[in-house]
């Protein structure tokens, strides 16, 4: 039987071996600015980061671009050990909706969710691959979200980082008090934190969650 990986050991490990010489490169895909928050506390203390958005899955655009804004705010106003660059991904929705089609009804961390992190991780290996000088590594904020199934997440990074040549930096950003520090960092900095992942789907489904919990209260 395959023993489970502890992916904040395999983190600790890397940034261990970093090269004390020169300042690492990370190129980094945020989803929001809560959860970039803790990451890029951490994180930037040891990386000269690329923060990268790309997230065809918020709607509508008044959304998407509401939480940007947020996180350019983040990085401009949060104490950073190294360089923080704000990259925009293009805002393409129908990507989104054509790789959702048939699983709309999927719950959260279902098929719906892996495929659109899936299609996600695999822009941001292209958007580093075609830099001119390659990054040291990619990750995402992703797994610090208790409702992301970080094995997913580090399976499917850890593929694409073979097939882009590219190292695939392991993590679960949950672990050692990282979500709930976002929460606290979130209130700090007064970030918009939404109640949904992002997507159509995800909205809906908050929506009869707080209805189902409203009902309980009467």
């Amino acid at each position: 039987m395959r023993s489970k990986i502890n992916y904040q050991l395999e983190t600790d490990r890397i940034l261990a071996q970093l090269p004390a010489e020169r300042t690492p490169t990370l190129f980094l895909h945020a989803c929001c600015a809560p959860c970039s928050s803790y990451v890029l506390e951490y994180l930037s203390r040891y990386f000269a980061i690329t923060l990268f958005f790309y997230n065809p899955n918020i709607s509508p655009e008044a959304e998407y671009l509401h939480r940007k804004a947020e996180l350019c705010r983040l990085v401009q106003e949060l104490p950073l050990g190294n360089p923080v660059t704000v990259v925009d991904g293009d805002y393409l929705p129908e990507r989104f909706y054509a790789l959702a089609q048939g699983l709309e009804q999927e719950p959260e961390r279902g098929a719906r969710c892996q495929k659109c992190i899936g299609h996600r991780l695999e822009e941001t290996f292209r958007a580093a691959a075609a830099l001119e000088v390659l990054p040291d590594f990619v990750c995402t904020t992703l797994t610090i979200s208790p409702h992301k199934d970080a094995v997913f997440i580090n399976t499917r990074g850890t593929e694409l980082a073979e097939q882009y040549g590219i190292p695939w930096l392991p993590t679960d950003f949950k672990k050692k008090g990282g979500y709930q520090r976002s929460i606290v960092l979130s209130r700090e900095y007064d970030l918009y934190r939404q109640n949904f992942c992002g997507c159509v789907y995800s909205r809906l489904e908050a929506e009869r969650r707080e209805k189902q919990e409203a009902s309980c209260e009467d």
